[in-house]
């Protein structure tokens, strides 16, 4: 079977089940595919999916691959998704959403976000780094920022996963930097970064040049080109 007629339930196929053999009482992908189908319904926590899979009943529970027509309850969801490799499952949804890309995408915006519900009294809340494509509403790809660490950083890291062929990267200012660009570039793709009054110098630098007439984005300087081919 190719891989763009691969279902999500078969790809969840892909992620390591870390259970004991001898405690598996629900199939790995039905349990993935009943969070996936509740999620989008609307359900936030654990104890909403579970209860969304007791509501739909028996019928629902079969065509998500239950055999017994029964879904998990919260406490088995808790201990799976506890131990649950979180990197094999990003990367499976990853994998099935590029094998769709032929349906299109042709931006992908990059921004960060702090999980609503991830924050304590004494802990702060999870930051994530994520990937979007507008036209296909989904999040193609998302890493966590550490509190050592910036979006420039870990948007460098998130880039080198990501598809970028003919596709424009959008994202704010902070990641107006040479190294995100040249990335970009690297991979066929295309940048917009938004300049604003929080970068004065580089903005001020952007209207000079753009208001010189004999400036060209498509060419370097004619200083710089005589001295590449001087060396």
């Amino acid at each position: 079977m190719s891989a763009k007629k691969r279902s999500l339930w078969e790809v969840f196929g892909e992620v390591p089940d870390p259970r004991s053999p001898l405690g598996r009482r629900y199939p790995l992908p039905a349990v993935l595919t009943l969070s996936s189908v509740a999620m989008l319904s609307g359900a936030r926590s654990l104890y909403a999916i579970a209860q969304f899979g007791r509501d739909y009943g028996p019928a629902l529970a079969k065509a998500l691959g239950f055999a017994k027509g029964k879904t998990p309850c919260c406490t088995a969801l808790y201990y799976l998704f506890q131990d649950l490799d979180s990197q094999r499952f990003e990367r499976a949804l990853r994998n099935w959403l590029n094998a769709r890309r032929a349906e299109g995408w042709k931006a992908v915006a990059i921004d960060g976000k702090t999980l609503r519900g991830s924050q304590g009294h004494l802990l702060p809340g999870v930051h994530l780094l994520a990937a979007y494509a507008p036209q296909t509403a989904a999040v193609l790809a998302q890493l966590p920022v550490e509190g050592h660490t910036n979006e420039h950083k870990v948007a460098l890291r998130l880039l080198k996963v990501l598809p970028l062929k003919d596709t424009v990267v959008t994202g704010e200012a902070m990641f107006c930097q040479k190294d995100l660009s040249r990335k970009v570039l690297k991979k066929g793709g295309h940048y917009l970064w938004a300049v604003k009054d929080n970068q004065s110098a580089l903005k001020e630098q952007i209207a000079t040049a753009l208001g010189d007439e004999s400036f060209s984005p498509s060419r370097p300087p004619a200083g710089r080109a005589r001295a590449s081919a001087s060396r």
